[in-house]
């Protein structure tokens, strides 16, 4: 049974995840959602459903997940379930890991297509991540301690916290055994590349049938060829805006007629 042994609830707390076509929880779709309802009498129940999110599932989605397009073909779509999942929520406090800035605003955006305005207001938000961030401090003062055992004395000046860095990298090393200690793969663990990327920074990506396509905002998924000929201004301001040369000369080529090919 599935249950918190520290805290005493006073009304039902749902833990829930979801799995999506992407990172932006304001313009990718859910393919999978599992929520685990936890009773203050201390009954508990553990539903997992897919969706058919109504977009391609992006390749690098399916590597993280593992949700293929066939795989959600025949699922609901979130429309399908939205009244009853909305119901399934009422009157509960929420709980998960990242749900803050990912999952709850996905899920938000989710039931506002569907015609429900569901909220975080007036339920407890309780997000382990944040906990974990805030228990286990991400600064270098905090990195020198845990690595290497000791304060880091004159903190914040320039010297100190470069010496500090060199002692904390090799304190990893000694943590934990298994990291690379090739510098070219050490590299690819502090950048994983996205092999659908075209740019640097991903703004134009392949896609399942290596076609360009932009990979940000709301003309996330179409097609770099359709965007040069029906909505050039888009790639004329991103040649205003502070993108990187080689996303800007992507688009400037598809203005003139040019595109990449893979």
């Amino acid at each position: 049974m599935t249950k918190l042994t520290n805290v005493k609830l006073t009304k039902p707390i749902i833990f829930f995840d979801l799995e999506a076509t992407g990172t932006n929880p304001q313009v990718d779709r859910i393919v999978e959602i599992c929520v685990a309802k936890l009773h203050p009498g201390g009954e508990s129940e553990v539903k997992t459903r897919r969706i058919n999110p109504g977009v391609p599932i992006p390749l690098e989605a399916t590597e993280i997940h593992g949700i293929r397009n066939e795989d959600v073909a025949n699922e609901p779509a979130f429309s399908a379930i939205a009244a009853s999942l909305y119901m399934y929520f009422e009157g509960c406090d929420i709980a998960g890991y990242n749900i803050i800035r990912y999952d709850v605003p996905l899920l938000v955006a989710e039931f506002k297509r569907a015609g429900f305005n569901f909220t975080s207001d007036g339920r407890r938000v309780i997000d382990a991540q944040n906990i974990f961030h805030k228990m286990e401090p991400r600064t270098l003062s905090a990195a020198y301690s845990f690595f290497c055992g000791k304060d880091l004395d004159n903190a914040h000046s320039a010297e100190a916290d470069v010496l500090a860095t060199v002692a904390v990298l090799d304190g990893e090393f000694t943590k934990y055994p298994k990291l690379t200690r090739d510098l070219d793969e050490l590299h690819e663990f502090c950048n994983p590349s996205d092999p659908n990327s075209i740019d640097k920074t991903g703004k134009f990506k392949w896609n399942e049938h290596n076609e360009a396509v932009v990979a940000f905002g709301k003309n996330k998924g179409i097609l770099l060829k359709d965007i040069a000929t029906k909505n050039p201004n888009f790639l004329s301001w991103m040649l205003k805006m502070d993108f990187t040369d080689d996303a800007k000369k992507i688009a400037k080529d598809a203005l003139s007629g040019k595109f990449p090919s893979r």
